[in-house]
């Protein structure tokens, strides 16, 4: 009657933790509940990265004059020798962009312009500086700037099926798509305080602690990731005290205890023989 009695606690414990978990696990439950201007107000932001020391930088000039604005692009040429069928050797150049990287003080090289202090710009505002200070200055028309980024990279930690360094090759990246590339949280994780760690360009952080199960979640700014942003997923508290385990000195207190009660049942029993 007792084992039937604990058994029968056991499997109630079991269905309520169950139960628990699984009202954790649902994203964005109130997403009827969320005004389309709020989502509205927020996607002008979307992919317009903040530069940052460290970052590497693709910049591009164009204009209908191509010959005009080869000097403001920053192109090497790399040599290949080639072997021909006669044992002669070809030398061909082959065209390679090179990339600018911002220096611990914000500032990159630029053909022509020189040391641009570039940090703390957004993507659409280092366009805007390099053709204002390019035309009229040096072109007849105004050029067509194009900044991207080589090295948008999150580190995403904690309770990811995949978790790791998710690079994003288009240079954009949104919490969503980052947890989607992460292979999703695990059962497990919290989806509740999923916590964004942030480096700004003068080297301060600022934390963010985000709840994917309320849609509003998809108006706040940080929604929109910047390169190396950390997130880390909270294990829920049924994992984490799955996790316990016990100091290597009590375990060996514990056996030796277990040992002794074993012995002292032996010779208790042998006794009564």
């Amino acid at each position: 009657m007792k084992i039937r009695n604990l058994l029968l606690l056991a499997v109630t414990a079991m269905m309520f933790v169950a139960c628990t978990t699984e009202k954790e696990i649902p994203y964005m439950t109130n997403i009827d509940s969320i005004p389309a201007a709020a989502l509205a107000a927020v996607t002008t932001q979307a992919g317009d990265f903040t530069i940052k020391p460290g970052d590497m930088l693709q910049i591009s000039v164009s204009a209908s004059n191509s010959d005009a604005v080869k000097p403001f692009n920053k192109i090497q040429y790399v040599i290949n020798t080639m072997g021909g069928s006669s044992g002669n050797y070809t030398m061909m150049g082959d065209r390679s962009t090179v990339f600018y990287l911002v220096d611990d003080h914000g500032i990159i090289e630029f053909p022509v312009l020189g040391n641009l202090h570039i940090s703390g710009m957004t993507k659409k505002s280092v366009e805007q500086y390099i053709a204002s200070l390019i035309y009229p200055r040096y072109l007849t028309e105004e050029p067509n700037v194009e900044c991207r980024i080589q090295n948008f990279r999150v580190f995403c930690i904690g309770d990811f099926n995949r978790g790791g360094v998710i690079n994003a090759e288009n240079g954009r990246l949104n919490l969503i798509e980052a947890i989607a590339m992460a292979g999703d949280l695990t059962l497990q994780g919290r989806r509740d305080n999923i916590l964004l760690i942030r480096t700004d360009p003068t080297g301060q952080r600022m934390v963010k602690r985000f709840n994917i199960q309320d849609a509003n979640f998809l108006s706040s700014p940080e929604f929109e990731l910047q390169q190396n942003d950390i997130l880390y997923v909270q294990p829920s508290k049924y994992k984490a005290r799955s996790a316990w385990s016990m100091p290597p000195m009590y375990s060996t207190v514990v056996g030796m205890l277990g040992t002794a009660m074993s012995l002292i049942t032996f010779i208790t029993v042998m006794a009564k023989k």
